[in-house]
């Protein structure tokens, strides 16, 4: 949620009990502006989406649900999603005697959810805020122009939130999108590696020559989304991703690993479409397309 910094009670004689907040400065939600970000920025916005929902299902309070769950609600503060409004917020779970009660109705599909033995409607405050999140953020901020090794994580999340499969809650979602970022001291690479599955079922017709501390400083050619204009650089899991890649492109003869890496922890990597000047670089290395 956003920061507050401060708040006061003051009277009026137009407006009794007036009171004024001082929040964090954030920037509008535009959609359009969004999709045209790369794919990890987006991911960042629905990482912080999906931390937000775990919170709202387990808070303090109880479950809440946002009933007035739309972009306008949100603003982007150093590139993480917050909620700045919170006058429709709920914290109660809709009473039931059947199933019947517990009827979810939305534009494009409905959903009935089991009524408990107390007569309250299961979870329904958490799989209102996931629907809406699927519908709002997650359709369109997380396959468009995705990583192909990330794809089948990525259908994961999207079917749990926009089906109510079995995986539908915030807790799954929450470890689903752990699995992206690079392990840590507390996490293990292992962890990462049965999360993340790259390439490696890629089979690859050409063969690349390693070449250690070398870099090839031009030969570039533009694609999209990439992180420089003027080159084609974009960010891998490991080599076999990259050679994936490079394959899929007709005009890539080479490719530089570098040293830099996303916030997420991918790897940096250069696309070149030739690699007849290779100049030393200790910080990189370069794997050259070997044809017949």
């Amino acid at each position: 949620c956003f920061q507050l910094y401060g708040y006061c009670y003051q009277d009026s004689n137009d407006i009794p009990d007036t009171l004024t907040t001082i929040t964090e400065l954030g920037s509008p939600l535009e959609m359009i502006q969004l999709l045209q970000t790369s794919w990890e920025d987006r991911f960042r916005i629905c990482l912080s989406l999906v931390r937000l929902l775990h919170y709202l299902a387990h808070s303090p309070l109880g479950s809440v649900t946002l009933l007035d769950f739309r972009p306008r609600q949100f603003v982007i503060v150093d590139g993480e999603l917050k909620v700045t409004d919170l006058d429709d917020a709920s914290i109660e779970e809709s009473s039931c005697t059947s199933n019947s009660d517990c009827f979810m109705e939305f534009p494009a599909r409905n959903f009935t959810l089991p009524c408990s033995v107390e007569g309250r409607c299961q979870s329904m405050n958490e799989k209102r805020n996931l629907y809406n999140a699927y519908r709002f953020f997650f359709t369109y901020l997380l396959p468009h122009s995705a990583p192909s090794s990330l794809r089948p994580l990525l259908d994961k999340i999207v079917n749990a939130t926009g089906n109510h499969n079995k995986h539908g809650n915030a807790k799954y979602l929450l470890f689903q999108c752990n699995c992206f970022l690079s392990p840590s001291p507390s996490v293990s690479s292992e962890f990462t590696q049965k999360c993340v599955k790259s390439a490696n079922t890629h089979k690859s017709d050409s063969f690349y020559r390693r070449v250690p501390e070398a870099f090839i400083p031009d030969e570039n050619y533009r694609c999209w989304p990439s992180y420089h204009h003027k080159g084609c650089l974009l960010s891998v899991f490991d080599v076999n991703e990259a050679i994936e890649i490079c394959d899929s492109y007709s005009q890539c003869k080479a490719f530089v690993l570098t040293n830099q890496t996303t916030w997420t922890g991918r790897q940096l990597v250069f696309f070149k479409m030739a690699s007849n000047h290779i100049v030393p670089d200790p910080d990189k290395i370069t794997y050259v397309k070997v044809t017949d």
